[in-house]
């Protein structure tokens, strides 16, 4: 089962697809979201956040709950983006939750982009995200997820300064490309949260 941890729907349940993708664990959300508060200077409040490969969309919708401005979602899975328009809807009371198209309602905005996340990082340039988050499938090879992030950072997608973090099997080897200064990695067992800043200086 899998809750938004905190915010102002936290507790709330969220439905995860069948099969197709693997959720990131309460455990590593928490993680991840202690390690975001100390790194943003005012946490998430008013953030802009965008969540690749996206899934159920726990991790944006838990940003979303924590007071991100905007909160992109990126999955193509047709399952998996079916799943998350539902927990979008059903977060935020009503809308239509896809297409793009931000839900009404409440203080942020939560857009759900049904494409690749390569078509995704090319159509998000300068959109200013304060973070950048990718929990790509393990199996998928790492070169083509960093070729995810190296187009985000040719577009100019994040502000400079921005937190990047990457999910990536503690068994695989990562490389963060041009774009981006490596902060630090937190491992939790077979996963391994990989951080980074924006910075268009080394491009």
């Amino acid at each position: 089962m899998t809750r938004i941890v905190a915010g102002v729907v936290g507790g709330r349940r969220l439905s995860v697809p069948a099969s197709g993708t693997r959720p990131t664990s309460d455990r590593v959300r928490e993680a991840l979201f202690s390690s975001l508060d100390t790194l943003l200077p005012h946490g998430l409040t008013g953030a802009r956040v965008l969540d690749l490969y996206a899934g159920s969309g726990a991790v944006g919708l838990e940003a979303w709950s924590r007071g991100a401005s905007r909160v992109v979602l990126v999955e193509a899975a047709a399952a998996a983006v079916k799943v998350m328009r539902a927990n979008v809807v059903s977060l935020r009371g009503g809308g239509d939750g896809g297409g793009g198209v931000g839900v009404g309602g409440g203080k942020g905005k939560i857009d759900v982009l049904a494409v690749k996340a390569e078509k995704a990082a090319a159509q998000l340039a300068e959109s200013g995200f304060d973070v950048m988050f990718a929990d790509p499938p393990y199996e998928l090879p790492t070169v083509q997820v960093a070729g995810v992030f190296a187009t985000l950072a040719q577009g100019a997608a994040a502000r400079p300064g921005a937190v990047v973090v990457v999910e990536r099997a503690t068994r695989d080897r990562w490389e963060w490309p041009l774009g981006y200064r490596a902060l630090h990695d937190r491992k939790y067992g077979d996963a391994t949260l990989h951080y980074a800043t924006y910075d268009p200086a080394v491009l």
